[in-house]
């Protein structure tokens, strides 16, 4: 085999370190951009936080005039007249677009927000309670008991007893293990101590189950629902039948129950039918969880990227959208360093200089990141307007590939955009993918989206007949009376995502 030499030329996609860092910063989520900036913070000293009044000169965010639709124009010009003293101030800012589409764009009026979670400030300047804060200081389920215990005057053995209890809870309020497992597991080779010590917990667990919450150190759902009833029964005024035909029922299968099988209950029980509803009414009043009310919601706690409100009167409606400025890195590039790199040459002196430069590409790349949040918001209020103004029916389809092709992007950066990044808007807070949605052909051709089929399922369901709650099969023959064309397969997998329960457990009592 023969040696040599061949030249070949050929191009192929490289992917630069600038490149590569601004698409990751782009998927990561508020919490964890947070997080890399107070890491390139200890790690580059060419990076700091910036004060507010330097924001303006670091950081400028791309803002792109949206024309109002051409057949909207006429109208929006009036509208505009009107407004004109007044957005003329806002005019290095905003974006104005009236009309019916109108969207009004204030990035962040030049402040770049904080690295730190959202914090608000109240009027007199003094900084308000911080959500974050309040829900990490929560009283805890064993807290409140234990707190109560302190109130009994109990001997040393049954207070520990107690205490012993209270911490085998789990987070619902029940006592998983039984009493003679929790007495093994501290005299598992004593069986005269054993005996004591479940005489111990006998006695500790009839305490517990007086203290608040009702029902309250229960072994099952049924003894939550009796230790409730029995509570009831004792309050003044209490329908006395009622909790003693509830007390016979929770006595029973649970299964029946949930089945709310009235025939079958009232011949085990030896009631009427009408005194078995009365019970069962009473029954889906009580609190299946006793714990529930204590249960740490930190981290349920969203920070939105992105906020949606009125502009002000008017009809048809303005809207403003902009960047929170709470979750919006204050950095800038250290002067001081820099300009020290620049004036002295040294040894490490291209070391230095690359940092200095990745610097700059951080920055770079976190206001880009925020950019194309503004950009992608911006265009789905836009195509969603009226959803803001009528709520989840009026939502109509849209796919990624309709903001891609808008707005000269990948679908895939539509995709890294839209995931962990959250709009609060007058109707809550959603995430950017929410309202994004498949489309349901229509009798007169049109499309309809699948988040308003939802919601009209959801209030068809809402307005039923309790005595004659609509079928899967029913609901799509609603739906196509109204023009949408949707199986009955499709109605049950929107049902279940809405935990909207089958037709034969919506019946009513």
């Amino acid at each position: 085999m023969k040696q040599g030499l061949s030249l070949r030329v050929s191009q192929h996609l490289a992917l630069t370190p600038q490149l590569q860092q601004s698409i990751r910063l782009l998927q990561l989520s508020t919490l964890e951009l947070s997080q890399e900036v107070e890491q390139m913070l200890g790690d580059n000293p060419f990076l700091e936080l910036a004060a507010d009044e330097a924001l303006r000169e670091e950081f400028g965010i791309a803002q792109a005039d949206i024309p109002p639709p051409e057949s909207e124009r006429e109208e929006a010009a009036e509208g505009a007249t009107e407004a004109a003293d007044t957005d003329s101030l806002l005019a290095d800012a905003v974006t104005d677009w009236e009309g019916d589409g109108s969207v009004e764009l204030m990035p962040d009026d030049g402040e770049w927000g904080g690295e730190a979670p959202a914090r608000r400030k109240e009027a007199d300047g003094e900084d308000g309670a911080d959500a974050i804060d309040l829900a990490g200081g929560h009283e805890t389920l064993q807290d409140h008991l234990h707190r109560q215990a302190l109130a009994l005057r109990l001997a040393p053995e049954d207070q520990a007893a107690l205490r012993v209890l209270i911490e085998s809870l789990d987070e619902d309020g029940y006592l998983e293990d039984t009493l003679e497992e929790l007495a093994a597991a501290l005299a598992p080779d004593e069986p005269e101590q054993h005996e004591e010590l479940v005489h111990r917990f006998t006695v500790a667990l009839r305490l517990l189950q007086h203290l608040e919450p009702v029902g309250v150190g229960a072994r099952s759902l049924a003894e939550c629902l009796q230790l409730q009833l029995q509570a009831l029964r004792e309050e003044e005024g209490a329908d006395a039948a009622a909790c003693d035909a509830a007390l016979a029922i929770c006595r029973q299968s649970m299964d029946l129950l949930a089945r709310r099988d009235v025939r079958r209950l009232a011949q085990l029980c030896r009631l009427s039918e009408s005194e078995v509803k009365a019970g069962i009414a009473l029954i889906v009043r009580l609190e299946p969880k006793p714990g529930r009310r204590f249960a740490n919601v930190e981290r349920n706690i969203v920070v939105p990227d992105v906020l949606v409100s009125s502009a002000g009167p008017g009809n048809p409606a303005r809207l403003r959208v902009q960047l929170n400025p709470d979750v919006l890195p204050r950095l800038r590039v250290h002067d001081a360093y820099a300009g020290a790199l620049k004036a002295h040459r040294g040894e490490g002196h291209h070391a230095l200089q690359q940092r200095l430069q990745e610097a700059r590409w951080f920055i770079k790349n976190i206001q880009q990141r925020f950019d194309t949040i503004l950009r992608v918001s911006t265009a789905i209020v836009e195509r969603q307007r009226n959803f803001f103004v009528h709520g989840e029916l009026a939502m109509r389809p849209l796919v990624l590939r309709e903001i891609a092709d808008e707005l000269g992007l990948h679908e895939s950066t539509i995709s890294r955009v839209t995931t962990a990044k959250y709009m609060a808007t007058p109707l809550g807070t959603f995430e950017l993918k929410y309202f994004f949605g498949s489309a349901l052909g229509t009798e007169t051709g049109g499309n309809a989206s699948s988040t308003a089929v939802r919601a009209l399922i959801r209030q068809l369901v809402a307005a039923e007949d309790t005595a004659r709650p609509l079928s899967d099969s029913r609901i799509s023959d609603m739906l196509k009376e109204q023009g949408i064309e949707c199986a009955r397969r499709t109605v049950a997998k929107y049902r279940e995502a809405l935990r909207i329960a089958p037709a034969n457990l919506r019946k009513a009592l």
